[in-house]
């Protein structure tokens, strides 16, 4: 039996201080994209595309008039790109964007956002950027991790891995192989063990490792660390990505993709841990 005041499990419901919390926080970062030249956009809810980018068993799904498969959206980020530069790109000359809505995911899961999409841009330096002004504001000091999905990838197709053994975290797989610089790739996470495993690591893994040394040492943010091995579930990220995270909470998260052949760069505040963060503390 349901009762008239339940709602949906997954779905969010704010009142008083938190729906105080969540508007200060959409309007802080409101104020910040404006001052970094961003515009806003609110894209539809409902979209043809969203199978592009999303998982199938995450799009809430149904057929429009004519029969035609759409989705709630479960995603903002191929909308955004897509719009751009298929619908409204011979309208404006503007490549970057903000948008604070919501993203739907099967059964019923509703997700808060704040995020951006920088149409063109190479680095997502960008994005941590913007994201610590955005946790400043909030007296919030996450960690962030600096990622590199293109090293999992390599590893598996290098050593015939299943990809899923990054997915689930089953590293300890990665030891069996009885590679001294592989071993040190498992445990690295600060700036001294990065440079350590550079220095040994074969050609294609260097490179990907001085990538992410290198957007380190583009960013002002202090509290870092590197997880060369963690691999973002996200379909389009396609190199260097960054989450900010607190204790079990994933904040914020951002990379490198492209779109239409359009290399791009974005990231995704989730309000909603956000708020719960913030109300723990």
């Amino acid at each position: 039996m349901i009762y008239e005041h339940e709602i949906p499990t997954g779905s969010k419901l704010y009142f008083g201080k938190s729906a105080r919390l969540k508007r200060n926080i959409e309007s802080i970062a409101s104020k910040i994209f404006e001052e970094k030249d961003f515009e806003e956009i609110v894209t539809p809810f409902l979209s043809y595309h969203q199978h592009g980018s999303i998982s199938e068993k995450e799009l809430i799904r149904f057929a429009d008039g004519d029969n035609h498969i759409l989705s709630l959206r479960a995603d903002s980020t191929m909308d955004v790109v897509r719009l751009m530069s298929k619908r409204l790109g011979r309208s404006t000359k503007q490549d970057k964007w903000f948008y604070i809505q919501p993203v739907f995911k099967f059964p019923s899961y509703e997700v808060n956002q704040i995020g951006a999409e920088y149409v063109g841009a190479k680095s997502l330096v960008f994005g941590v950027d913007i994201s610590s002004l955005i946790f400043s504001e909030l007296s919030l000091s996450p960690l962030l991790q600096i990622c590199n999905i293109n090293i999992p990838n390599i590893l598996a197709k290098k050593f015939d891995l299943d990809i899923g053994i990054f997915e689930r975290g089953e590293i300890e797989k990665l030891f069996s192989l009885n590679l001294p610089w592989l071993n040190k790739l498992v445990k690295t996470e600060n700036l001294e063990q990065l440079d350590d495993v550079i220095d040994e690591a074969p050609a294609e893994i260097k490179a990907e490792l001085i990538k992410m040394k290198e957007t380190n040492d583009k960013i002002t943010y202090s509290k870092v660390v590197f997880s060369p091995l963690y691999y973002a579930k996200m379909r389009y990220y396609d190199g260097l990505f960054f989450r900010f995270i607190e204790k079990n909470l994933t904040l914020g998260l951002g990379g490198n993709y492209e779109c239409d052949g359009v290399k791009s760069a974005g990231f995704a505040l989730y309000t909603d841990a956000i708020i719960d963060t913030i109300l723990k503390k």
